[in-house]
């Protein structure tokens, strides 16, 4: 909660905010004694006390305990404008208010005490499945293709003689697929760690998006033999001054994650459109879509949807939201109402209409 906040103000700034509350509650309560009695007063101090309670840590409020006592005493209870009480009923019930409020400063902090304490514990469990999702998932994603290599090798080197040269190109395929899959990997993780360490900085120069995204396809053209791309390039959309990089990242995650998750002979569609101030890149499919209930979820760090066949680290999608926001840019996922998935990409960005281009 936003107003719990107040717990992390300077010792200083609770002090005071803590005394203020105290002070402009009695001054509403002296205006109104009349009407309301000098008795009720008592219950408006003790809540105004739960109230710092609740905001701020214990000596701050066992101060303002104290005070609102000390106030209620002097300027309500008869006599006002001393520190006599006039019978020993006042005297009683100044000395239960007193107790009360202490009771119920203690009594506050030791239930923020506990639940502080299920907090710690509930982050450590969620840490510890976090890392445990992370292993399970490395254990698979970096073995595999680590031993496919080594296996791939072995068979080389003990069959010079005997393997033919057939054989010997697809052993180096194999190679080849496993090499990039380990460095997709590797550079995931390393990516995840830039990002957590808040060392991503956009550096933006001069790009043709169409030219960006046939790149993309490029590399991904062994990976995407079984799926139907297309992309139709969009000649009225100038040069955008945009981080190339981390931009052909993201479609590169987003197109790679539409072909792991998407059955076979799908269609992966990808336009590129531009706005005043936004390049717009949206990328579908005509597969299964999310689970409604999971689509708040896929950008989380080592999510991956439930009931998938499919491996991976769950950290394409994340990454992806990650640069986008480096970016100052928005994503967006929804299903589309005839099945698949559509992910919308806005980047703020310069375009070259009707400028002179300079070398920066």
């Amino acid at each position: 909660m936003e107003l719990l906040k107040t717990r992390t103000y300077s010792k200083k700034n609770q002090y005071f905010i803590s005394i203020l509350l105290i002070v402009l509650t009695s001054i509403a309560c002296y205006l109104s004694v009349d009407i309301i009695g000098f008795r009720t007063v008592a219950l408006i101090l003790l809540l105004a006390v739960s109230l710092n309670a609740i905001l701020f840590d214990i000596f701050p409020v066992m101060l303002s305990a104290l005070l609102s006592a000390l106030i209620w005493n002097f300027f309500f209870i008869p006599p006002i404008l001393t520190l006599h009480i006039g019978s020993p009923e006042d005297g009683l019930m100044f000395l239960m208010y007193f107790v009360i409020a202490l009771i119920n400063v203690v009594l506050t902090n030791k239930v923020r005490e506990v639940e502080r304490k299920k907090r710690d514990e509930e982050e450590k469990v969620k840490t510890i499945q976090l890392y445990n999702t992370l292993f399970n998932s490395l254990s698979h994603e970096l073995k595999t293709p680590i031993s496919t290599i080594i296996g791939a090798i072995d068979t080389i080197k003990d069959n010079q003689t005997k393997i033919s040269e057939n054989n010997k190109n697809e052993l180096y395929t194999e190679i080849e697929i496993a090499s990039n899959r380990l460095n997709r990997q590797v550079e995931n993780l390393l990516n995840m760690s830039r990002l957590e360490a808040g060392f991503i900085q956009p550096r933006k120069d001069w790009c043709d998006l169409n030219e960006l995204i046939f790149t993309v396809l490029r590399t991904l053209k062994d990976e995407s033999m079984y799926h139907i791309i297309e992309f139709t390039p969009n000649e009225e959309i100038p040069l955008a001054k945009i981080d190339s990089g981390l931009t052909e990242q993201i479609v590169y995650n987003l197109i790679y994650n539409a072909l792991q998750y998407t059955p076979t002979n799908s269609t992966i569609k990808i336009k590129l459109d531009y706005n005043n101030d936004n390049c717009i890149i949206t990328i579908s499919d005509n597969g299964k879509g999310f689970p409604e209930n999971e689509i708040a979820f896929v950008f989380d760090k080592f999510y991956r949807l439930n009931n998938t066949a499919a491996g991976g680290t769950g950290l394409g999608l994340s990454i992806v939201k990650g640069f986008v926001e480096a970016m100052n840019g928005e994503i967006q996922l929804e299903n589309l109402s005839k099945g698949g998935a559509k992910f919308t990409i806005q980047i703020p960005c310069d375009f070259s209409i009707n400028t002179e281009l300079e070398n920066e």
